[in-house]
């Protein structure tokens, strides 16, 4: 028996740029061809300045680097790099205009609606890479999910990832690489090469989308007093399970002033599988009617 073909290989692409008004077709159709698109002005300077202006003094007293033991863990996270998580519990902006923009969630129901039935966040997290940090390993979200590794690219979408820039992504102060294309290969355990990844270089409030098949990483810092500063939205399909355990993490009286869309991205309703009486649920009553 011969062995499989190789992977194909990108070329250095740069990622596709589509304004937020273009609406989510030429988007979805940008992630498909490349596995990343970068939507320009998808956030304006407001939403940002008020999400900054919160969350800069819960930053503040974090430990740089991971908890974790693991080696690899402890390289991804980055040993300088602070992450923030609970964002849902800590920042109403987040809450009201990060969490319920409408052109994130017509991209989440075009990949995960007809496959799975249904969405949910799996970690909203805000990531300050300072100045001095190494380039993140190269990855794919995907990986929290072995099977998809197995099951190759034409496996259903597991997870997506809003990236959004909170200051400026450049090449030089840590701007996420893509390697574009590699959602395609045939080899979903193969990560690639740093050489051909690109940089996701925005602006302030544009946002790089990517699938969890795309090979991506956080670039190298090598500024001299730049910090960037970035938000991870990562959404998943119903059937799996997110990261951030947020009915633990968000009191019951903050969910209930989310609407109902947002009360089904963090836990507080019920999921609604395809072909499927459902999940999350309790005695078989559907979660809002318990949980909220």
């Amino acid at each position: 028996m011969s062995p499989p073909p190789p992977s194909p290989k990108p070329s250095r692409q740069r990622l596709q740029r589509i304004p937020a008004t273009a609406g989510s077709a030429p988007i979805l159709s940008a992630l498909r061809a490349d596995g990343a698109v970068i939507i320009t002005s998808l956030f304006p300077p407001s939403a940002i300045s008020l999400l900054n202006t919160e969350i800069n003094p819960l930053m503040s007293p974090i430990a740089p680097g991971s908890t974790q033991p693991s080696p690899f863990i402890q390289a991804f996270h980055g040993p300088t790099t602070k992450r923030l998580n609970n964002l849902v519990g800590r920042s109403p902006t987040f809450r009201s205009l990060f969490l319920e923009n409408d052109l994130i969630h017509e991209c989440c129901s075009a990949l995960f609606v007809n496959d799975s039935g249904g969405y949910w966040m799996n970690s909203a997290q805000v990531i300050d890479i300072p100045p001095g940090s190494a380039a993140q390993p190269l990855h794919r979200d995907q990986w929290q999910f072995p099977v998809f590794t197995l099951v190759g690219p034409e496996a259903p979408e597991a997870s997506c990832n809003f990236i959004v820039a909170l200051s400026g992504f450049t090449d030089e102060n840590g701007a996420t690489r893509v390697i574009p294309g590699s959602h395609a290969w045939k080899d979903m355990s193969d990560n690639g090469r740093a050489e051909d990844s690109v940089a996701a270089e925005m602006e302030v409030g544009d946002v790089c989308f990517i699938s969890g098949k795309v090979v991506h990483g956080g670039g190298a810092n090598v500024t001299e007093g730049e910090t960037r500063r970035g938000l991870a939205m990562v959404f998943q399909a119903s059937y799996l399970t997110p990261e951030e355990a947020f009915p633990f993490n968000v009191e019951r009286e903050v969910a209930r002033g989310m609407s109902e869309r947002g009360q089904r991205m963090v836990g507080f309703r019920s999921q609604a599988l395809k072909d499927s009486p459902g999940v999350w649920k309790r005695d078989y009553r559907e979660g809002e009617e318990v949980y909220c």
